[in-house]
């Protein structure tokens, strides 16, 4: 397995700023400790052995709080000086990796899956990269993404009602799709190189998941105060 992750951490967190206005949103404290310290122990149990944090927005605090090891993984920092997009973002920290693979997770939302099944997804579709996705009972808020047996093949946008599958933001990439990504210092993962990847056939698409939450949602925070709670 693959055992080096990104995690994107430094979004400006604009929609949780009227509950959480002192700390970046990675470390918004849920059921008493900030999001970051549940997302990274959910990957030492998976048994990564490092994780680059990629962060932007008050990068010294997540630093601080964090610091160099987290359980038995260790922890790098890919700090921007202003801002690159989801896509600059996964580009700058992939010239950190050891590796040539990686696993890439949103700092703010959450999902319960195995990193090596989703990375098995991407290896038994031949594709270059794997997404998970979440199933929801409504996905006006996020938008729909089109499956077709084990390929995503389009991203839908926001609007559309009724049962669907959504982006959870959670990936494999692989060595071809790192290599792949634009030569550019800023760009959107989503719209430059997961959409017209998908139309192409070429992302695998991952659904045994469960848990979903963004954080980065005044009403899912809340929300997510009892979810973890019940995990301690």
């Amino acid at each position: 397995m693959t055992d080096e992750a990104i995690v994107l951490a430094g979004g400006l967190g604009t929609r949780l700023r009227t509950v959480v206005a002192d700390v970046p949103k990675p470390l918004a404290p849920v059921a008493g400790r900030p999001f970051l310290a549940w997302l990274l122990d959910r990957l030492a149990n998976a048994g990564l052995r490092r994780c680059i944090l990629a962060t932007g927005h008050r990068a010294g605090m997540i630093e601080q709080a964090i610091g160099a090891r987290w359980r038995d993984m260790e922890i790098a920092y890919s700090v921007e000086s202003e801002p690159l997009g989801t896509g600059g973002a996964i580009r700058l920290a992939a010239s950190h990796l050891q590796g040539s693979a990686a696993h890439v997770l949103n700092g703010d939302t959450w999902l319960d899956y195995l990193p090596a099944a989703l990375e098995a997804a991407a290896l038994t579709a031949r594709a270059p990269m794997a997404i998970a996705l979440a199933r929801m009972d409504d996905v006006t808020r996020y938008g729909a993404v089109d499956v077709c047996g084990t390929r995503a093949m389009d991203f839908r946008e926001k609007g559309e009602s009724g049962v669907g599958w959504i982006n959870a933001g959670c990936y494999f990439l692989g060595a071809a799709a790192l290599s792949a990504l634009p030569a550019r210092a800023a760009f959107s993962f989503e719209r430059e190189v997961l959409q017209p990847c998908a139309l192409a056939g070429q992302v695998a698409a991952f659904t045994d998941t469960s848990g979903f939450i963004d954080i980065g949602v005044p009403e899912d925070f809340a929300r997510a105060q009892s979810m973890f709670a019940a995990r301690m």
